[in-house]
């Protein structure tokens, strides 16, 4: 006995009619007959009266009719329900984010999503970008967000943006007050770097060679808020994501002047494992996160 065959059996006698009830279920009216008739058998009593035209519900029928609509009735209720909970927006989403990004992009981005769907919340963890990666695979983490994310099996990549670089000085520095620093102006140059196995540092070194640039490197750290204290002091130069540095270049207590390398970018992009389906809440997220890229999302460079 089936959920179809039910349906069908309350058709035919809320309508009163065999062929309207099979046109409602797309089945012939002599395969809604066979169908009553092989209910009839398995309850052992008639469900329909046929002598009569049209034909009478017997009260037996009536009876299974009502106990029929209650089992459909609760059926719909049932797949309502699951459909609702698969689209609810609730729980929490774990984000493992590099310093830099974590700092100045997500957490402005959590309390909007937070806003939005009051009964979700995010999460976050600053983390080295070879962490982010393991967060993610481990399963610590639902998503992680890094710049150069790396090609993975496991791993499906979301391009987020691709940010323009600048070059970052102390304000008093000869070149702070150039419109446009050329990758020449930077020969000699006291340098503080990037750690030398991050990507961006590898990016960064690449660009500098093809141009014909040597710095010196003074200093190496592995995120961009230190890079950036070492600068303030007058420690050296660097270069770094453009929109990282927008609060002190506004309030002047750093420099930065676009640079003349434009193909020199840092993209950003947001990883999950692929093997693990996504929540509505975590498939929301990544969506508001696309919907809110400050910069056109470029190819993604990879390591």
């Amino acid at each position: 006995m089936h959920l179809e065959t039910l349906r069908l059996y309350c058709d035919v006698v809320r309508l009163r009619s065999f062929s309207r009830g099979a046109a409602q279920n797309f089945v012939s009216q002599s395969a809604a007959s066979q169908a009553v008739q092989q209910l009839e058998a398995q309850l052992g009593v008639a469900l329909v009266d046929r002598s009569r035209r049209p034909f009478v519900v017997t009260p037996e029928g009536q009876t299974f009719f009502e106990a029929c609509r209650g089992m459909l009735e609760a059926w719909e209720k049932a797949r309502a329900e699951v459909a609702a909970a698969r689209a609810r927006v609730d729980g929490t989403v774990r984000v493992a984010a590099i310093y830099s990004v974590g700092l100045h992009d997500v957490s402005r981005h959590m309390q909007r999503f937070m806003s939005m769907y009051p009964e979700a919340r995010v999460r976050l963890e600053c983390l080295h970008p070879h962490k982010v990666v393991e967060a993610v695979l481990s399963g610590e983490a639902d998503v992680g967000i890094m710049s150069y994310p790396p090609a993975d099996r496991a791993l499906s990549i979301v391009p987020l943006r691709a940010e323009a670089m600048a070059f970052v000085c102390h304000p008093n520095h000869r070149l702070a007050r150039r419109k446009l620093v050329l990758p020449a102006d930077l020969n000699g140059e006291t340098f503080v770097a990037f750690d030398p196995d991050l990507t961006i540092r590898k990016a960064i070194d690449r660009s500098l060679r093809q141009h014909n640039v040597k710095v010196n490197v003074a200093m190496e750290f592995d995120n961009i808020e230190t890079i950036k204290q070492a600068i303030m002091i007058a420690a050296g130069v660097s270069i770094l994501p453009r929109h990282t540095v927008q609060k002190e270049a506004s309030i002047r207590t750093l420099a930065a002047v676009p640079f003349g390398i434009p193909d020199l970018v840092r993209p950003v992009g947001l990883i999950h494992r692929k093997e693990k389906p996504l929540t509505p809440t975590v498939t929301r997220f990544i969506a508001l996160l696309r919907e809110t890229t400050d910069e056109p999302v470029a190819a993604l460079a990879r390591s």
